[in-house]
């Protein structure tokens, strides 16, 4: 493997050859591993070619100019409602646990209750057959 902590550079047409061998269909695994390189970097050229064109495939590594994108602080009131939310979701979740032990114990009753017989062996009575005519 190359000395750690040099980043080997490429030329700009070297590196759009390879982002039009993906757009021509070849697959970005296979281009990478010939080219020597991993799938991110790969990636990472064709994403910077499609923001920016061939300006984005030439920027210094490091970070990017512009306004940073951050995301807002989580206030009281997020963090209440979120609160809020999962306490609702946790009650509609032991409802649904109540219900359904509820329908365990109904079929386990009636379950029971169809083995009974069976097990008693309970002869079918005279009374309880049809007569034939």
């Amino acid at each position: 493997m190359a000395g750690r902590g040099k980043k080997r550079q490429f030329p700009t047409a070297y590196k759009l050859k390879a982002i039009k061998r993906v757009e021509r269909g070849e697959g970005v695994l296979p281009v990478a591993r010939e080219l020597g390189i991993s799938r991110k970097i790969l990636h990472d050229w064709i994403k910077a070619w499609s923001a920016d064109g061939p300006d984005g495939l030439n920027r210094k590594p490091g970070p990017k100019p512009g306004p940073r994108k951050l995301k807002p602080l989580a206030t009281y009131d997020d963090k209440r409602s979120a609160l809020a939310r999962a306490n609702a979701r946790i009650a509609e979740l032991e409802r649904l646990v109540g219900r359904q032990q509820m329908d365990l114990d109904f079929f386990r009753q009636a379950l029971r209750a169809l083995e009974r017989p069976a097990a008693q062996g309970k002869p079918v009575s005279a009374s309880s057959k049809s007569s034939k005519p």
